[in-house]
């Protein structure tokens, strides 16, 4: 009997995805567990893999479709036995939501302008060799953050040894295959014009990952009604402490700024219930626990991974929590429930050197915290004139449930933890 395979749900509140590879073809033998397919969510590329043992009958939706929609027909597959041009011909139909093909009318992404051609350099011979031989047709298994980086380098996947689970191919490999000089330089000589180079441009379909993060802030601005407070903290007895901490942390284990931040959030959340909230049409939802996004940068948009519970952690359990969390936001290899709830947000730009800034609030939560660059700045002691290592931070919060006095209870709390470090060790 012929198997429905339908579009999943990756994450709790996805209600389509974009299919962006198909890593099967028609008539394909398949067995339970390969991974036939790339779906891309708001939140990265998840792979999706073969319940059943059987052959690729029909694909109904076209690699590359945007919008379709969660549990809408994908492909159909034909079971052991089952003849595959007969399962073909019963795949339901699909759902208006879900095309079966992309869109014909689709924008093309522009060429990109010829630029000049540096001299070329020699890559250096590898000592030793990096590369695997893989037989042409066998299946090759990386992460498709890993495909992608090699793609744009024009590096052969293949050629790349997979250090990852079971040999897989993970975004570190193909990095390193690139420094070594394994990728191929796809520069050509550019054309003057009248002396000038020529103008060009480039056009990028939006991801869903950046379709989302569009909605959701735009959301967010036009719904909640945002207000800033910022406050400067001295942070030259953090250092300290954070000094003296990490002589005596369990190897492996390095605790960061952004790491005592989060701490001392988690501190102030508890101590101004008020902030740890949602708002919602019926009343305001508050939390008991802390469970603070750290904002992560990836490829084509951001992550915000969740340490839960943080004021039930010790430094050195946030630091190892926000390290791996981070990494794997990267790699791609968060699971849904990584990613998803939180009751406050910390975007931290400090190490661009970012002086100030204000975020935009992470819907459904109440406020998010941006967090700069600590430097040395002049302070009046008394007095006197005196230098301390600052740090500016600005809280963005939403107006329906923080009022100002409550918004500045939650700053004085969090300035005071940050500059009594000892104090997130009661």
């Amino acid at each position: 009997m012929a198997v429905n395979i339908l579009m999943p749900a990756l994450s709790p509140t996805m209600t389509d995805g974009t299919l962006a590879r198909w890593l099967v073809a028609e008539g394909d033998a398949v067995r339970s567990g390969d991974v036939i397919a790339e779906i891309e969510t708001d939140k990265a590329t998840m792979e999706v893999e073969a319940l059943d043992d059987g052959v690729m009958a029909k694909l109904v939706i076209a690699e590359g479709t945007q919008n379709v929609a969660v549990n809408a027909l994908i492909a159909v597959l034909a079971e052991e036995g089952e003849d595959a041009s007969e399962a073909a011909k019963g795949a339901e139909n699909v759902p208006e939501n879900a095309p079966k093909n992309a869109p014909e009318n689709a924008p093309v992404p522009a060429p990109p302008a010829p630029v000049a051609a540096p001299t070329p350099t020699p890559a250096p011979a590898p000592t030793a060799p990096q590369a695997v031989t893989v037989q042409k047709g066998a299946r090759i298994f990386a992460s498709p953050l890993a495909r992608r980086i090699a793609g744009d380098a024009g590096l052969d996947i293949t050629s790349v040894m997979g250090t990852g689970p079971h040999g897989r191919i993970i975004r570190a490999d193909v990095e390193e295959a690139i420094a070594k000089g394994a990728a191929a330089v796809t520069t050509s000589a550019a054309t003057p014009t009248m002396g000038m180079a020529a103008q060009s441009e480039r056009f990028e379909p939006h991801s869903a990952m950046r379709r989302v993060i569009a909605e959701r802030l735009q959301q967010s601005k036009q719904k909640a009604p945002h207000f800033y407070l910022t406050v400067d903290c001295e942070i030259d007895n953090l250092l300290q402490a954070r000094k003296a901490l990490n002589e005596v942390a369990p190897e492996g284990v390095k605790i960061s700024v952004n790491d005592m931040v989060v701490k001392a959030a988690a501190a102030a959340l508890i101590a101004v219930p008020e902030v740890n909230g949602y708002f919602e049409e019926a009343g305001c939802r508050y939390f008991s626990d802390a469970d603070i996004c750290i904002a992560v940068a990836v490829d084509g948009g951001l992550v915000t991974p969740v340490i839960k519970a943080a004021n039930h952690l010790g430094l050195s359990a946030i630091a190892s929590a926000s390290a791996d969390l981070a990494k794997r936001a990267r790699d791609n290899q968060l699971d849904p429930a990584e990613y998803t709830g939180g009751t406050f947000t910390i975007s931290n730009l400090g190490m661009f050197g970012v002086r100030e800034f204000s975020a935009v609030i992470n819907p459904p939560q109440a406020a998010i915290l941006a967090v700069g660059a600590g430097e040395k700045r002049p302070v009046v002691r008394g007095d006197a004139l005196d230098i301390a290592t600052v740090m500016s931070v600005t809280l963005s919060a939403d107006h329906r449930i923080v009022d100002g006095a409550v918004g500045a209870r939650w700053l004085q709390a969090f300035k005071g933890a940050i500059e009594n470090p000892v104090t997130m060790l009661l």
